[in-house]
């Protein structure tokens, strides 16, 4: 046993308890290093390699005890400790493995969704801060966030991907309205922002000076490993409830449908012990496509691969959703929340497609996959290396 597994068994075997507070447990994993096993160890992680993070990962959850694996589905932390400034880290880092700050995307406009390099939101030089001014929609966790990750077109005569920054956009200020938006579901998870003359600090800059592009890549992939890849094992939750996950909490990838199927008396046909067989066959490949993306971030950074398991995860969830219909028969086209399975699978059936659009729809994962995956052709941009101001609203790509 190496040593970093001995002393991982010696910090379970003293500190982990069924009935441990979920909160205090987390704090200690924290500041432990445990929960972070690949950042450097000034910023609560443990620099481990690969290897060893791997091993330390099944050894927790061998135990069935929840730690590890901010590293890799920390959205925030991620981009903080890929980008952001020292002091920056100083304040934020800690807060944010221990789930203390709630946060939110500011990233997709009404006329910038699909290309999001069309962003029209623009932030002003003001001294030693920034004037923002502009829309954003389809922000989860909105209403209630302390920060927003926001991208921000701070020079107009560059071509689009180069002409935008990057900050972390306090959102308690006055200029910040928040206006909720229903979902089919009934749930209202995403809002659109409207930002007038609100401002942030120069300091609050992530990346440099109109390189914002390259730390949007490096947060999207966090977000798609994180959409892409179901959980395994204990998930370590905070009581707290600051922050939910980016665009919504993320549905268990293992729905019990072969209880239903027992329970619908369907469990020995042979047309539907298939169909859950596939479905399991895509989840277990799917994990491994996972494992596959994170080893190639870590390896240099922001991965492609992680589009690969963001467009399958939708699949699954709608291909699960099919199944779950098809076993309920004619009763799954009930309503109303007098009978909670055919309520849960309405609800599963309409929330696949919050999968299939949050983070980037299907269509954007397939061409990233084409492009810089399979390595296929570029879809023509005559806008790519225009200035920005020069390029008409109207043929923004959406």
């Amino acid at each position: 046993m190496s040593d970093v597994l001995q002393e991982a068994r010696e910090f379970i075997d003293a500190n982990w308890s069924p009935g441990v507070d979920p909160d205090e447990w987390r704090e200690l994993v924290v500041d432990a290093g445990w929960s972070a096993l690949r950042w450097p160890k000034k910023w609560h992680g443990r620099e481990l390699s690969d290897d060893d993070a791997s091993a330390v990962e099944a050894l927790f959850l061998e135990r069935g005890v929840p730690g590890p694996g901010q590293d890799k589905t920390n959205l925030w932390a991620g981009t903080m400790v890929s980008y952001g400034s020292d002091s920056l880290k100083d304040e934020f880092m800690r807060k944010l493995l221990l789930d203390e700050v709630a946060m939110c995307l500011l990233y997709s406009e009404p006329g910038a969704g699909s290309d999001l390099a069309g962003i029209r939101t623009s932030a002003v030089r003001d001294g030693d801060e920034w004037v923002v001014n502009g829309q954003k929609v389809w922000t989860s966790g909105a209403k209630n966030a302390d920060y927003g990750m926001l991208i921000a077109r701070t020079d107009w005569d560059q071509p689009k991907h180069r002409g935008i920054s990057f900050f972390w956009f306090p959102m308690r200020q006055p200029g910040v309205e928040v206006r909720p938006l229903r979902q089919a579901t009934g749930d209202a998870r995403f809002n659109e922002v409207f930002i007038t003359d609100a401002r942030v600090h120069d300091s609050h800059r992530l990346g440099d000076l109109n390189a914002g592009w390259w730390v949007l890549q490096t947060a999207l992939m966090y977000e798609r490993v994180a959409m892409g890849g179901g959980r395994r094992g204990p998930a370590m939750r905070s009581t707290k409830g600051a922050t939910a996950a980016a665009h919504g909490s993320i549905p268990s990838p293992d729905i019990s449908l072969l209880a239903l199927a027992r329970k619908t008396g369907k469990a020995s046909d042979h047309h539907f012990r298939q169909e859950l067989m596939r479905l399991h066959c895509m989840r277990m490949t799917n994990e491994w496509n996972g494992e596959r993306a994170r080893a190639a971030a870590e390896a240099g950074g922001a991965s492609p691969l992680a589009s690969l398991g963001k467009l399958y995860m939708a699949q699954i969830l709608h291909y699960a959703a099919r199944i779950q219909g098809h076993l309920l028969g004619m009763e799954a086209s009930l309503l109303g929340e007098d009978d909670s399975v055919t309520f849960a699978h309405n609800y599963s059936q309409l929330n696949a497609y919050f999968f299939s659009i949050g983070g980037g729809t299907d269509q954007i994962q397939r061409n990233i996959i084409g492009e810089r995956v399979l390595g296929l052709p570029k879809e023509p941009e005559t806008d790519r290396e225009v200035a920005f101001k020069n390029v008409p609203a109207s043929t923004t790509r959406r």
